[in-house]
């Protein structure tokens, strides 16, 4: 009998594990190409995964409401119905698939360094004697390079703490990431406590974060007339946060620099202008649709745009496209009167990020977070200026 593996797919830049939250298919069901058989919550929305042929789903299948490391198996495509499907349980345990060959942390150990994975036992994380119970872990024995256990004792970093890699195994890059979190709270210091454990797309927001706390950042702050702009919006029947986004495409394209970001070896310079608009999802987190070639397209097509993917996110069915790839951001806090300005993070790959505060009495507050690496004080000034000059004439420009 033929057997395909289905793999826990891949659905972001950050994501190491999936939420498999429900099977829609049965063990022995026949299934065709394209077929939905399960949703999975990703780091930024429910996905789903579809079948890859035509044939009959076969088990062992993983469990509905288990995370799952990516790349794991999560039940078969068979082409005949198996035997004993009745027996199947969805329940089972998942069959991890071979791990693609590891890359050395060649920025982070000596070639002379051992990274080769060893199995070895690690005492599990001991319950709170009083406030709280910690986690149980599954299983105290994991994967951990001999190079990451040494620098972990060099460290002082608890290695039932550190979160393994996507290939399950604890390496060099994940000891300095546990070592790089600081001390943890005394919990018990204080009253009653339990844990509540990240999404994955909580878990994909706060690492982000982390990941922009190199970013050298200054900040320029305006308060602009917004009452023309909102005006605007009411008679041609378009979303503020859309015009909003619009001004500062245009601000951009005006000045280019603002749509480059650095690298280590080079300043990127990009051919268009995408911004990302930051919204917030239940549950409180963060993600950010992106308004593709959004100074160089009519206003029409860009509203449409975002009528889609205001749609896909109300449903939690955006794919990563949707999402990465922005070149510069907008977070607009405007709805909430009492947030008068706000200082924004500059996300990974974006030299300038715009905030906008509540508007009293016409005005509104416009905070500009700039990577100085990129551009300097004078050019957001400037910037703030072609901004604050398309924001009083927006007839010029919704065309």
């Amino acid at each position: 009998m033929k057997k395909e593996p289905i793999t826990l797919p891949v659905l972001s830049d950050t994501m190491e594990t999936g939420h498999l939250a429900r099977w829609l298919k049965s063990v022995g069901d026949p299934v065709k190409k394209g077929d939905v058989l399960a949703e999975v919550e990703s780091d930024k929305a429910m996905m789903e995964v579809e079948a890859f042929e035509d044939g009959y789903l076969a088990g062992p299948l993983a469990r509905a409401g288990s995370d799952i490391p990516v790349r794991t198996v999560i039940g078969y495509i068979v082409d005949s119905p198996p035997d004993g499907a009745a027996s199947e349980s969805p329940s089972a345990t998942p069959e991890a698939v071979p791990a693609p060959a590891p890359k050395p942390d060649a920025a982070l150990t000596p070639a002379t360094k051992s990274e080769s994975p060893v199995s070895t036992t690690v005492p599990p994380t001991p319950q709170s004697t009083g406030h709280g119970k910690a986690p149980s872990r599954p299983d105290s024995r994991v994967n951990v390079t001999p190079y990451a256990r040494g620098l972990a004792n060099e460290l002082d970093v608890d290695l039932a703490n550190v979160k393994p890699g996507s290939d399950g195994v604890i390496r060099a890059a994940q000891i300095i990431a546990a070592a790089m979190q600081g001390p943890s709270p005394d919990l018990d210091a204080g009253p009653a406590w339990h844990y509540k454990l990240l999404t994955p797309m909580h878990r994909a927001v706060a690492e982000n974060m982390v990941a922009t706390l190199s970013t050298p950042t200054f900040r320029v702050s305006s308060q602009l007339s917004i009452d023309t702009l909102r005006h605007a919006a009411r008679e041609a029947r378009r979303s503020l946060s859309l015009l909003l986004a619009r001004a500062l495409a245009l601000s951009v394209r005006e000045h280019p620099r603002f749509n480059e970001v650095y690298t280590p070896a080079a300043l990127v310079v990009r051919e268009r202008v995408d911004v990302g608009i930051a919204v917030d999802v239940p549950g409180g987190l963060l993600v950010t649709p992106v308004i593709r070639d959004a100074a160089g397209r009519p206003i029409t097509e860009l509203a449409e745009d975002w009528r889609i993917l205001k749609e896909k996110l109300d449903k939690q069915r955006l794919v990563p496209e949707d999402y990465t790839g922005a070149t510069v951001y907008l977070s607009n806090l405007g709805l909430f009167d009492v947030v008068s300005d706000f200082d924004a993070i500059v996300p990974l790959g974006a030299a300038a990020i715009l905030a906008v505060g509540a508007a009293h009495e016409g005005l509104a507050r416009f905070t500009l977070s700039c990577d100085h690496r990129v551009v300097y004080g004078a050019d957001a000034a400037r910037f703030m200026q072609t901004f604050a000059g398309l924001l009083m004439n927006p007839g010029d420009w919704l065309e």
